[in-house]
């Protein structure tokens, strides 16, 4: 979303710097002692072609289809999947070039990552990275542009109206060719909240070495639950910047950024918007120089530590927060399902080929004060053509009315995993909270590996 404030410290270096351009690396570099290489992308390819379709989304046009205009940023360009803005260029690079036309309209690329379920593994610590050389302008050519590599809470997708509650992780921002690097995080509501929106908590530095345009730099995030309280961190080129305490926020605001399924990765280059235009007016203007490409080298995922595993028997008697992730084969009862070992990410396992009239009861569940508005679950489902059915949620008991409910058919296979949102009718206090599963063909038509809820 990157909504963006009036006006931003802006942190001005004292020493002058090099201009050097950096080739690619042949591949994406190992991870350091003790990490491992969850997901990564060299973009090795035939110059001209597109990402890998199995590894990205590309968005189009000015906003997702019954999301906010100009992706919610007041950024003008047109974002489209033609080669002419997003393209291999042969020798490793992905490239994001926005373009002028005749007449003055703008376009550009924005490509976010197929999986979203990127997080540390309980107690360890998550990773996000990427070698990045920004547009390679300055000074009046450079109004305008907005590069970032960020990161947005999964269940934004197909909602596109819960931000910032649902996180969002700017680890590399910049704009107007300014040689700084911004390090941001969105949470909690907008205007105002904890992250005082629209601005987020942010900090900034310039590159090291060579200017940001001027010369690739890496640009990396982690997230940390291997210590207490949790922590989060921006890097450039290897020296921190930037980090946020699990202490500094609301539990609340904390736990419905972090116990939902994880986080999809983004990149794009936007054209005027809310923070170019905080720091130097209304802009592009007629000064701005198009065809000034981002050079993105490889984008990295890694983790370390953790290994918890899900509980595979009931808590006895249930309970916990609502803005915890709740295992779907923890239940206090349930009724027509069975368990089985899942390949979703975490491991563990999943309730399996659910359907009409199956049930699953989890007691306890504490929602505080402050109202949930939003259920969340992680679903597949291998039913077969014109089978589908409803996931419902129900308190106190089976009879009452669904305070929220979501419609789901073949995901492509019963471990082919997809994060789906629903809004509830708000609420709070502590409540047994029923899952029931209504369908009007008698097949199983669905696994659940998990659910939480939101503000």
């Amino acid at each position: 979303m990157r909504f963006r404030p009036i006006a931003l410290a802006l942190v001005v270096p004292l020493l002058a710097v090099v201009s050097i351009g950096v080739a690619a690396e042949a591949n994406v570099p190992p991870p350091p002692a003790g990490w491992t290489t969850v997901w990564s992308d060299d973009f090795d390819g035939a110059s001209g072609a597109l990402p890998s379709g199995a590894n990205w989304i590309v968005d189009t046009g000015h906003g997702y289809p019954g999301g906010p205009g100009n992706w919610g940023t007041g950024e003008i360009q047109n974002y489209t999947n033609s080669p002419n803005n997003l393209s291999l260029d042969g020798t490793g690079n992905l490239r994001i070039t926005p373009r002028r036309d005749g007449a003055g309209n703008w376009t550009s690329a924005r490509v976010e990552t197929q999986r979203s379920d990127f997080k540390p593994p309980a107690g360890g610590v998550l990773a996000i990275e990427s070698r990045i050389q920004m547009p390679n302008v300055t000074g009046d050519a450079a109004l305008g542009y907005w590069p970032a590599f960020w990161a947005l809470g999964a269940p934004y997708r197909g909602n596109y109206w819960n931000w910032p509650g649902i996180g969002e992780f700017d680890i590399m921002e910049n704009v107007n060719g300014i040689n700084s690097v911004w390090g941001v995080l969105h949470c909690g509501v907008n205007p105002g909240g904890p992250c005082n929106e629209t601005s987020g908590i942010a900090n900034n530095r310039a590159c090291p070495g060579a200017t940001c345009q001027a010369g690739f730099h890496t640009y990396r995030f982690e997230w940390d639950t291997s210590i207490s309280p949790n922590q989060l961190r921006w890097y450039v080129d290897g020296q921190q910047f930037h980090s946020i305490s699990q202490g500094q926020l609301p539990a609340d605001t904390w736990a419905n950024m972090t116990s939902h399924a994880g986080y999809f990765v983004l990149l794009n280059v936007a054209i005027g918007g809310a923070f170019p235009d905080a720091l130097n007016g209304p802009t592009p203007r007629a000064s701005t120089v198009p065809d000034k490409p981002m050079i993105v080298d490889y984008v990295a995922v890694s983790s370390k530590g953790g290994g918890t595993t899900p509980p595979t028997t009931p808590p006895p008697g249930g309970g916990g927060s609502a803005y915890t992730t709740q295992q779907a084969e923890s239940f206090q009862q349930q009724a027509g399902t069975g368990v089985e070992t899942t390949t979703d990410s975490g491991g563990g396992q999943n309730l399996m080929q659910v359907g009409n009239g199956d049930w699953a009861l989890y007691r306890s569940i504490d929602f505080g004060s402050t109202p949930a508005t939003q259920f969340v679950a992680r679903v597949a489902s291998g039913a077969a053509g014109g089978v589908s059915g409803l996931v419902e949620v129900r308190l106190d008991s089976r009879s009452n009315a669904p305070i929220g409910s979501f419609a789901i058919a073949n995901t492509g296979g019963w471990q082919s995993w997809q994060s789906v949102p629903a809004n509830i009718s708000a609420v709070t206090g502590v409540h047994d909270v029923y899952l029931t599963f209504t369908s009007g063909q008698p097949a199983d038509y669905v696994n659940l590996n998990w659910f939480t809820f939101t503000h």
